[in-house]
């Protein structure tokens, strides 16, 4: 079979050094392409299983060094009792059918949010599946479980403020590399590309702090419907970006 010229293209220009060293993504869209299959919301999940196989497979090849995806707010606890049962058994059923192929992949498994409301079966298989993948070194992907952006700032500020209390911490000695350090994430490099499935234009409360100066990309497709094409397309995106953190390039004052 004749090789792709296309393809060979895109593949030298996604591996030309200029790659985002963490992705984070919110993976929207699972109800509302079962609602269009006509089948239940549910369904919708478990057909994204495979967008995170691809998108976890294509991270590890291309040696992305971080993948965050956005897996379950503290919001959507709010959802009928049915649905969220219906979601926390399939979760402690994809990290137990996953394990070996992640392993495979190199993959190491963390997780952010408060892990404390998950069910009890949910933090068992989390804790299995984690204690397996410890010893890989390859992408380090992390999901978001119960977890908002608002409640993670907030759970720093308290921890902060208990340090302060105890004369660990000096008030004025408090900016920017102290509150990070007390995140989630700390010691973990902020996303450099955040990927929001199903064409909304919001953050849904993920990651606040940590989006500061990421780049967006935003894609009509909905999460089921999302493979590795669609993911390189995205960091094609992000490698064509003019990145400035808020500074001005000189040249373009000069000429300007």
């Amino acid at each position: 079979m004749a090789s792709d010229p296309g393809r060979s293209t895109k593949e030298r220009n996604l591996r030309q050094g200029n790659l985002p060293r963490h992705i984070a993504i919110i993976m929207d869209g699972n109800g509302r392409w079962a609602t269009r299959q006509g089948l239940p919301r549910i369904a919708g999940h478990h057909a994204g299983r495979r967008a995170v196989r691809d998108v976890v497979e294509g991270c590890a090849d291309l040696g992305i060094e971080v993948l965050t995806l956005y897996t379950f707010s503290v919001e959507n606890w709010n959802r009928p009792a049915r649905e969220v049962g219906a979601l926390m058994t399939f979760l402690s059923r994809v990290l137990r059918e996953e394990r070996e192929e992640l392993m495979r992949n190199n993959v190491r498994l963390g997780a952010w949010g408060h892990l404390e409301d998950l069910p009890a079966q949910v933090r068992r298989e989390l804790a299995k599946t984690q204690e397996m993948l410890s010893g890989n070194r390859g992408l380090r992907l992390f999901l978001a479980l119960s977890y908002g952006g608002r409640a993670e700032i907030v759970d720093a500020v308290q921890a902060i403020a208990r340090k302060v209390q105890t004369g660990e911490i000096a008030p004025e000695s408090i900016d920017e590399a102290t509150f990070a350090a007390h995140l989630y994430t700390a010691g973990i490099p902020c996303p450099d590309l955040l990927i929001r499935t199903s064409g909304e234009m919001r953050l849904s409360n993920f990651l606040l702090w940590q989006l500061a100066y990421s780049e967006i990309y935003v894609t009509d497709v909905l999460w089921p419907d999302f493979r590795r094409k669609h993911l390189e397309e995205a960091i094609v995106a992000y490698q064509g970006r003019d990145r400035r953190f808020g500074r001005v390039d000189p040249a373009r004052v000069i000429a300007g």
